[in-house]
């Protein structure tokens, strides 16, 4: 893989414009679902030029990814949100015993590659930085979290938790739109983990691809259900199956993924 020499771009996304201020320059904050809040400007949004801002509450941070599709350029593009961030970096000593005490309390897999802290003025200095995204992609194709693992496979996850019918229409869309993924979207149902948060650090070129691919599907998907019949939780069914497809869009294509731990501020307040 070629050298890379080019800064990155990291975009935090929040539904409130506000973010945490120990912060890098190649951290960007994101508004979503911008055009139902009075923000003044004050923040970049996602409701500004070819955007679907309105479709948040479906979307969840895919309105954000999307807005960076069609109105942004940079070499490097990464994802994250305003409560989770990639490090590259090891745990604190005393963190690392704190974890030793995870299985006790029924933590383990559940925290599994998440950093769990109040402190952002200590761990703003753990988040990954432009030097460390230049040294992984020089030698991978993406940077994400580390996978989630399930007691089930990622089929049965999402029928338990989820609506069921939502992976067969799913399914239908890719044998008609993209039918050589097929094989790789039943590879990863039955698997038992998956990489989860639509969380990436990419270069350009597999961003493109990444976006066309996805929002294909999204959209036709939209088309076919009536997205205002899913109540509540259930309203995030489009980022639902982003997280899947993902993972359907990482296997098929073969890259090479560095997986880090996240850094998952608990407590920070909007």
């Amino acid at each position: 893989m070629s050298d890379i020499t080019n800064l990155s771009k990291i975009y935090i996304f929040n539904h409130k414009p506000k973010f945490i201020s120990e912060l890098d320059s190649i951290y960007q904050p994101l508004v979503v679902g911008n055009y139902l809040l009075n923000n003044q400007n004050l923040f970049l949004g996602d409701n500004t030029g070819d955007n679907i801002s309105s479709k948040n509450e479906y979307y969840c941070e895919l309105t954000g990814i999307y807005w960076l599709w069609k109105n942004t350029t940079q070499d490097i593009v990464g994802s994250c949100h305003y409560r989770r961030y990639f490090t590259y970096k090891s745990e604190p000593f005393w963190y690392k015993i704190k974890r030793l005490l995870y299985p006790i309390v029924g933590l383990a897999r559940l925290r599994k590659g998440l950093i769990v802290t109040s402190n952002t003025t200590l761990f703003s200095k753990h988040l990954i930085t432009q030097s460390e995204i230049n040294e992984i992609l020089s030698n991978y194709d993406l940077i994400v979290p580390k996978p989630s693992w399930f007691k089930r496979s990622v089929k049965k996850q999402y029928q338990r938790h989820h609506n069921e019918g939502d992976l067969i229409i799913l399914e239908s869309i890719i044998e008609k739109l993209y039918p050589a993924y097929i094989n790789s979207f039943n590879k990863v149902l039955e698997q038992k983990w998956f990489y989860a948060f639509n969380m990436f650090i990419m270069k350009n070129e597999h961003f493109q691809d990444y976006m066309k691919w996805l929002f294909d599907i999204l959209f036709e998907f939209e088309k076919q259900v009536d997205l205002k019949s899913y109540k509540g939780y259930q309203k995030r069914v489009i980022g639902f199956l982003a997280e899947r497809l993902f993972n359907v869009w990482v296997t098929y294509q073969n890259l090479t993924c560095k997986e880090l731990d996240i850094i998952y501020f608990e407590k920070l307040k909007n």
